[in-house]
C-alpha cells in the first residue's frame, strides 16, 4: 500500500523530498521514520491524516517539514540543510487505525510501513 521514492545522493547543505504514496483507505496518522548503518530506526516527522498535529525530532526541527497532498494522498518529507548524519533509509508508514494524536511519534502507533528509500549526504 505504501511506496516511497525520492531519495539519493546530495552534499551537505542541499535538499531532497521524499515521496510514498499511500492508497486503498483512510489514516488517522503518517509518519517518517529512519534508520542510519547499525542504529535502530528513529522517529523523524508524523502528522494526524488532516495535519492538526505535527511533530519533529528535535534533530530535523526547523529544516524537515513533513506534508500530504490531499487530493492524490501523496505523502511528502521536505528535507533541507541535510547534514551527513541525516544518512539513512528512510520509512513512511500510515496508521489505519483511530488512535490519538499524541500517538504519533511513537513507532508502534504505525500497521502500515514503506519499503524504504535511502538518503545519502556526502560531507
Amino acid at each position: 500500500q505504501l511506496q516511497a521514492s525520492g531519495g539519493g545522493l546530495v552534499q551537505a547543505g542541499g535538499s531532497l523530498r521524499l515521496s510514498c504514496t499511500a492508497s486503498g483507505r483512510t489514516f488517522s496518522a503518517y509518519g517518517w521514520f529512519r534508520q542510519a548503518p547499525g542504529k535502530e530506526r528513529e522517529f523523524v516527522a508524523a502528522s494526524t491524516w488532516r495535519g492538526e498535529r505535527k511533530n519533529y525530532a528535535d534533530s530535523v526541527k526547523g529544516r524537515f517539514t513533513i506534508s500530504r497532498n490531499n487530493i492524490n494522498n501523496t505523502l511528502y518529507l521536505r528535507m533541507n540543510t541535510l547534514k551527513p548524519e541525516d544518512t539513512a533509509v528512510y520509512f513512511c508508514a500510515v496508521n489505519s487505525r483511530a488512535w490519538p494524536a499524541s500517538t504519533i511519534a511513537r513507532n508502534n502507533a504505525y500497521d502500515y510501513w514503506g519499503p524504504g528509500t535511502e538518503v545519502t549526504v556526502s560531507s
